[in-house]
């Protein structure tokens, strides 16, 4: 579920990113934009002025200005008409000055007043980017995040079956660290996730028996990565020599995971003592993106065995 986003979270939002002045409407940064909206609705929010349809956010640039001083002269309802009750935000862009008419009709209407130097057309750009992320899905899920072999793997398991461990002993193969323990993955496209690590957990990670390590200080800048898009859940499981018996012997034990709607490839892998899991979690990546590209070794396999039984003998 999105969490709605309300002015001033969004103002704050895009302060760090582009220069935006809050000019009048300050006692209202607690009205929501909208408390729901779907992905695909992030476009309606922020356009060009429109009287007929007002956007939610309503980006006033040079030509619109000039048009609405046009319909003012004839009609001085005009002016108070850009403060529609659907309009949560003006926005007067290319850094134009602001008459103190307009500024003193959104304290009145209760409508924050916003102006920018940037282009409006950019700022459209910019302030629906921004929207996109703010309004994305998120999910906190259990496990440690990496870069292996340049794909984002997720590792899962129960407590204390060695996921860090296992992670740490990753990082000395020369592989990258992202989120341990409660990593983030957003929704950025209909079958894409992208994971990155919380604020206060970046470059830790938490082992027993040595407490909580600081990885990028330890192996360099080099064993962090910000984030990355999960192409494959490993999943680690304990169980018996009786349950191992019964995996697939030909393709293993794989199946699928719906994360946010989005399918992603889980392989359930084995813990048992004297397995070198590193190297397992190496092949089984190397693996899954042959198989991402079309090659698969247990149908090779296969094939080659049927063609062998059709094949006449040799004596």
């Amino acid at each position: 579920m999105v969490n709605p986003i309300t002015l001033l979270s969004l103002f704050n939002y895009l302060q760090k990113n582009i220069d935006i002045k809050w000019l009048a409407g300050k006692h209202h940064a607690s009205r929501p934009i909208k408390s729901t909206l779907h992905q695909n609705q992030q476009s309606i929010l922020v356009g060009y002025l429109n009287l007929i349809h007002p956007n939610r956010i309503q980006v006033v640039g040079k030509k619109e200005w000039l048009y609405l001083k046009e319909l003012t002269q004839q009609d001085n309802r005009s002016l108070s008409e850009i403060f529609s009750r659907r309009t949560v935000s003006i926005v007067f862009s290319d850094g134009q000055t602001i008459p103190d008419e307009i500024i003193h009709l959104a304290d009145k209407k209760m409508i924050p007043l916003f102006q920018t130097d940037m282009k409006s057309s950019d700022f459209i750009d910019a302030i629906r980017f921004y929207l996109s992320d703010l309004l994305a899905e998120k999910i906190t899920l259990h496990g440690v995040f990496m870069e292996v072999m340049g794909s984002g793997v997720l590792i899962t398991g129960e407590s204390s079956i060695g996921k860090s461990e296992l992670a740490l002993e990753l990082i000395t193969r020369g592989h990258r660290l992202i989120a341990d323990d409660a990593p983030i993955f957003t929704r950025i496209g209909p079958d894409l996730l992208d994971g990155y690590c919380p604020e206060v957990l970046k470059n830790f990670m938490e082992v027993r028996g040595l407490g909580v390590l600081d990885i990028r200080a330890m192996y360099g800048e080099n064993a962090i990565k910000p984030n990355k898009h999960l192409r494959l859940v490993i999943h680690l499981e304990r169980m018996s020599p009786e349950a191992q018996q019964q995996l697939d012997r030909l393709y293993g034990s794989r199946s699928i995971k719906t994360i946010l709607g989005v399918v992603i490839s889980e392989i359930r892998l084995p813990v048992a003592p004297g397995r070198n899991l590193a190297v397992m979690v190496e092949a089984a990546v190397r693996n899954h993106i042959l198989i991402e590209n079309g090659h698969n070794a247990s149908d090779e396999f296969i094939k080659r065995q049927r063609q062998q039984m059709k094949a006449k003998p040799l004596y």
